[in-house]
């Protein structure tokens, strides 16, 4: 009757709630971030409550499983964190303390290079040196702080307690909250597309976080082993300091790399082959080691991951980086169900 055709409402107030909601989600991104943590925490301990579900009896629920799973979980946590942990608290502590002084002795110049050069890498030291002092989130200085509050269990209640508590249930809870989901479908051929979406989605995400975490710990103990043999000092701290970065795309291992080679020279330490080993080690991860680990799903262009990384910072910060590679790689499972649900719907013509 006003004239207003009813298609163009329709899609009007539809994109309007998709606005609302995602704004919406902009407010709560904090408790969003949370629940994402737990559910990849979920992906992570679900093999081994898999594995350990086959030997245990047959029950209607995971729930020995998974309380198998978390004691064995708690177990090795703390073992890691009272065998390196408090090393690498030290060894923070020692750098935090002597990174200045070691900065200026460097700095001093050197009649074995030229002089340009030298002047040039006394204006670099200074600006480092200025920005160690300066700024009290830098990753070297924070990370005794850092440490010392997880190794006290007291520095964050949300990721000490809530995470693993959510992806418990996650890991009980998970099928059947799929299940209520596919519920509320009521359309069987819709049903039946979200229903091999979500499994999309499910498989990818297992592969990615088992892959991500399998690559933390190769570059730790890579690290590890290899600083050890070329006597680079703060072994384990850098090594811990590089399997930390390896959770962030391309971008962490960038900084990872120049904190080990800023660290390595103002010690003293063999820089050059620092260097050497950092550029060896790359390259068998990028071209033999992840390849390998990340499945077909996770494949994005390096120049699409570079845009995520950055997008996600400006957006979100660390959190924002940390899931860029998830969010690209679900949108392109995304992209790529509705492309096969499209080609395989008939095309009628008049």
């Amino acid at each position: 009757m006003l004239g207003i055709d009813a298609r163009a409402a329709r899609y009007t107030w539809s994109a309007a709630f998709v606005v609302l909601l995602l704004w919406l989600l902009y407010l709560i991104r904090s408790t969003v971030f949370v629940f994402i943590v737990a559910l990849l925490f979920a992906y992570l301990l679900s093999p081994l409550v898999d594995v350990i579900d086959r030997f245990l009896p047959a029950s209607r629920t995971r729930t020995p499983a998974l309380a198998i799973a978390y004691v064995i979980f708690v177990a090795l946590l703390l073992l890691a964190v009272t065998q390196i942990g408090s090393r690498v608290v030290e060894e923070a502590s020692s750098l935090d303390k002597s990174l200045p002084a070691l900065v200026a002795k460097y700095q001093q110049p050197n009649p074995s290079i030229p002089p340009t050069v030298d002047s040039f890498k006394a204006q670099v030291l200074q600006k480092i040196k200025e920005q160690i002092g300066k700024s009290s989130g830098d990753i070297i200085a924070s990370l005794p702080r850092a440490g010392a509050k997880l190794l006290s269990l007291a520095s964050d209640l949300v990721f000490v307690v809530i995470v693993p508590i959510l992806g418990f249930f996650f890991l009980k809870d998970g099928r059947n909250i799929r299940q209520h989901l596919l519920g509320l479908i009521e359309d069987r051929p819709w049903r039946v597309e979200i229903d091999e979406l979500l499994a999309d989605v499910d498989l990818m995400l297992a592969h990615y976080m088992r892959a991500i975490l399998m690559l933390s710990l190769a570059a730790f103990t890579s690290y590890a082993i290899f600083f050890m043999i070329l006597g680079i000092p703060y072994t384990l701290l850098l090594a811990a300091l590089a399997a930390m970065l390896e959770f962030i795309p391309m971008i962490g291992p960038l900084t990872a790399g120049a904190t080990i080679v800023i660290v390595t020279a103002a010690s003293g330490g063999p820089v050059v082959s620092a260097i050497v080993f950092l550029l060896i080690y790359r390259l068998f991860q990028d071209y033999v080691l992840s390849p390998r680990l990340m499945q077909a799903g996770m494949e994005l262009h390096p120049l699409l991951v570079l845009f995520g990384v950055f997008a996600g910072a400006e957006i979100a910060g660390i959190p924002g980086a940390f899931l860029s590679v998830p969010v690209l790689a679900l949108t392109r499972v995304l992209y790529r169900r509705f492309r096969k649900a499209r080609i395989a719907t008939p095309v009628h013509v008049a």
